[in-house]
């Protein structure tokens, strides 16, 4: 939310310095995220006054304009076409920065020959000094601009750039803002008085309403104003939309945006002559209805969504878009103006069917109070009259189905130091209140306030959201800092307690990063097709949940693995990233349960792509593979005490036959490989990729609370390579597991696997490193030879390996 503190100096006076103001609406809770200063640059810029016009000699386009400045008069040449005598102008001096019109680069004013004639200025345009995008007319100032004042001080702003929480609908608005500075500043507030007079044609004598859908229009307000003249708006109010970001229009449209960003309330003109029977219903859409928006495209509506029609047809889309058949034109002479009250879910998944959303649907989106509507449709019509003539018919139209009766609320005084621990009189508490528009009575003690809320604060249910309106205006930095009455209490250290889940997700984070990952966080909710492309049959394993009510077909459904989400990162990451990508994500996968709620599993799932090393002169470019991935996985397990292996892996995400089960405890706990490539390209992956997933909860089953102490081996270790061949079908995890089964064996190492013409075909040989040590003595030769042929004996029998010649 932008707002000018110009604007807001109409309704509150304004002492302090603009990043003063900032840090007291920061610290309030309006996060100021930017301060934007128009106007800081307009140095050699001043007001001036057109004193004549003649034309220019050379070119029948061109005028010679001369500007009085008030100490001197400069002639200069200008191609404006509405250029006039005694016009107050912005007039820039040789050396001013200005917005160059035909590039829109910045550039600085310099003597210029034109036609033969020197000009040594320049009247300017709005783009020219950075207003608007109008470079064909020049700007005109009020004719009370003093002459010869610097442009900056006479017409400068500073916006604050605020970052609105949706709880806060009501500071959708100068006036929102301008009571907040009044509260925290104790300036008094001065909102706009509305009066204007009625004609004696009472307005139901020209239009009714009838509301279909009472839950989904809690009230309806309209008021019809005949005989306008739709024209530009004065500039004034396009400087003041402009300043928003908004583009003016006419003066019909302009006046309801400028009373939206006034008072947060949604506004939308019809052109009264376009209505077909006199009569707005506020109905759901029909099956298969179409309607042609302001903007010329068709849409298609569908029952979900909450209409405005006439008797016939559909002319807007309840706060998210207006009609082309009923949009107000040139030729409009009278007009109803509409400020309704609209549910926020109904206009949001409307903006989400639509696939648009504008400055109305984001208000409504955040759930306005239908006292809101009345207020500001009175403040439009006084504006539309004073701009654009005409008569209002008398009264407004008010259907109101959904109207309740307020609540006030008890708030006892010392809930105050009972929650914040702030000592606050009942007086200043009262001031507080007050100054935000609440009513307040105390009782005869003073011990406790009856509360009434006002209708634009939407946001206060209880006492303790009271509590919080009184603190941040009384200053958060007032609340005393003390220790804790007591010490902290002890964790859980059962293995299956949230404490040591989350004691395991920090150490395995840890891991991962110290590895170089990059952790993510993706949503919950995917869709079908997104989990189907996890197998290249594209048939799912596990069927997900499907969301009653989804927001988007994107988010259909409860994922049921993270690796959709991680896999679609990546490829969104490989777009950018030409080097090595490692990802991961912890989070919550959802698994059905029959009839019952999901069942909630925490996992952990990884992805490697691309190079191993970044690019480097010195060393040349390698390929990230499987046997990195598969070092994560080792590493992540062996750091948490346990002891993994490996088992050839079926899952269809990955490549057969490069892939692995990681098992520990004889307990499947994760896999580990090589996506397939069928996989890969359904996510439009580039290269190849390697995946790592581990279910945490099964981990932890298997995760020792305490470490166990080992001694290092006192007695020296003899070491033996080996070469054995094998079948091609027999594995190395076999192999090694067989050696591995004699007890003076410690530590066994693949070095080198070959396939070649030196060995018979169908076969492959691996060079092994065996690492023999006792704990109680030292190992003499024959002992280990003696062990070595008996391993020998039990892979030849066992597995039909012999040791290469």
């Amino acid at each position: 939310m932008k707002v000018s503190l110009r604007w807001l100096a109409d309704y509150v006076d304004i002492k302090l310095t603009p990043r003063e103001l900032a840090e007291r609406l920061t610290m309030a809770g309006l996060e100021v995220n930017g301060i934007q200063t128009v106007g800081d640059t307009w140095e050699n810029v001043v007001v001036g006054e057109v004193a004549a016009v003649n034309r220019h000699p050379q070119a029948d386009r061109l005028t010679l304009v001369t500007v009085d400045l008030g100490v001197e008069r400069i002639t200069v040449v200008c191609g404006a076409p509405n250029v006039g005598s005694g016009q107050r102008v912005a007039f820039a001096r040789i050396g001013a920065r200005l917005i160059n019109g035909h590039t829109a680069e910045a550039m600085s004013l310099k003597p210029a020959k034109i036609r033969g004639v020197v000009s040594e200025g320049m009247v300017c345009s709005e783009k020219e000094l950075g207003i608007s995008d109008n470079h064909e007319e020049i700007l005109v100032l009020p004719s009370e601009a003093p002459i010869g004042m610097a442009l900056g001080a006479y017409l400068g702003d500073t916006v604050l750039d605020l970052g609105i929480t949706p709880n806060r609908p009501d500071c959708l608005s100068v006036t929102g803002i301008a009571r907040e500075i009044a509260a925290l500043t104790g300036e008094p507030l001065r909102l706009p008085q509305i009066a204007y007079e009625e004609s004696e044609d009472l307005i139901n004598s020209f239009v009714s309403v009838d509301i279909t859908e009472p839950d989904l229009c809690p009230r309806y307000c309209a008021s019809l104003i005949t005989g306008i003249k739709v024209a530009p708006s004065p500039t004034w109010l396009q400087r003041r939309l402009n300043s928003y970001g908004m583009r003016p229009i006419n003066n019909v449209v302009d006046v309801t945006n400028y009373v939206m960003l006034e008072y947060g309330q949604p506004l939308h003109g019809f052109d009264y002559h376009k209505l077909k029977g006199r009569q707005i219903i506020v109905r759901r859409a029909e099956h298969g209805e179409t309607i042609t928006a302001i903007d010329g495209t068709v849409r298609r509506l569908n029952p979900d969504l909450l209409v405005i029609a006439d008797k016939e047809e559909t002319i807007a889309v309840a706060g998210i878009m207006g009609c082309m058949d009923s949009e107000v034109t040139q030729e409009t002479e009278a007009v109803l103006l509409e400020s309704a009250n609209f549910n926020q879910v109904a206009v949001r998944r409307g903006c989400g069917y639509l696939q648009f959303q504008s400055e109305a649907s984001i208000r409504f989106d955040k759930g306005l109070n239908s006292e809101l509507p009345l207020t500001p449709l009175k403040r439009a019509t006084q504006l539309l009259l004073e701009l654009a003539g005409g008569r209002a018919a008398e009264g407004v139209i008010d259907v109101y189905p959904g109207k309740a009766k307020p609540r006030p609320i008890l708030f006892p005084t010392r809930e105050v130091e009972r929650l914040t621990g702030l000592e606050a009189d009942t007086g200043e508490m009262l001031r507080v209140l007050r100054s935000l528009g609440f009513g307040c009575r105390t009782n005869d003690s003073g011990s406790q306030i009856s509360v009434s809320v006002p209708y634009w604060r939407s946001d206060i249910r209880c006492s303790a959201d009271l509590v919080e309106e009184i603190v941040r205006i009384i200053g958060y930095e007032r609340i005393p800092v003390t220790r804790l009455s007591s010490s902290l209490p002890l964790q859980r250290t059962e293995l299956s307690s949230p404490v040591q889940l989350s004691n395991l997700k920090k150490q395995l984070r840890g891991i991962l990063t110290g590895f170089g990952f990059q952790e993510i966080l993706t949503y919950s909710l995917v869709s079908l097709a997104k989990l189907e492309k996890l197998s290249p049959k594209l048939e799912l394993e596990t069927p997900p949940l499907k969301v009653a009510n989804p927001m988007t077909k994107e988010q259909e459904y409860l994922r049921t693995s993270l690796r959709a989400g991680i896999l679609a990162t990546l490829a969104h990451n490989q777009k950018f990233e030409s080097a090595g990508i490692r990802l991961f994500e912890i989070g919550k996968v959802f698994l059905m349960k029959g009839k019952d709620l999901p069942e909630e599993r925490e996992m952990l799932c990884a992805v490697l792509s691309g190079s191993r090393l970044e690019l480097s002169w010195h060393t040349r470019k390698k390929m990230l593979d499987f046997f990195d991935a598969k070092g994560v996985a080792e590493s992540l397990l062996n750091q948490s005490g346990l002891e993994e292996r490996f088992d050839t892996s079926d899952d269809t995400t990955l490549f057969p036959g490069r892939g692995a089960d990681i098992i520990v405890a004889e307990d499947k706990v994760g896999i580990v490989g090589e996506l397939h490539p069928e996989v890969a390209q359904a996510f439009e992956l580039s290269g190849s990729a390697y995946l790592i997933e581990v279910d945490l909860e099964k981990l932890l089953t298997q995760v020792r609370g305490t470490k166990k102490h080992r001694s290092i081996p006192r007695f020296p270790s003899i070491t033996r390579d080996i070469a054995l061949v094998v079948d091609e079908p027999v594995t190395y995890r076999s192999v090694e597991n067989t050696i591995r089964s004699f007890p003076l064996v410690t530590q066994v190492t693949l070095f080198d696997l070959y396939r070649g013409e030196q060995i018979s075909s169908g076969k492959k040989s691996f060079a092994i490193r065996i690492i023999y040590q006792s704990l109680s003595r030292t190992l003499t030769d024959e002992e280990v030879d003696r062990t070595q042929r008996q391993m020998l004996d039990m892979l030849q029998r066992e597995l039909g390996a012999f040791l290469r010649q």
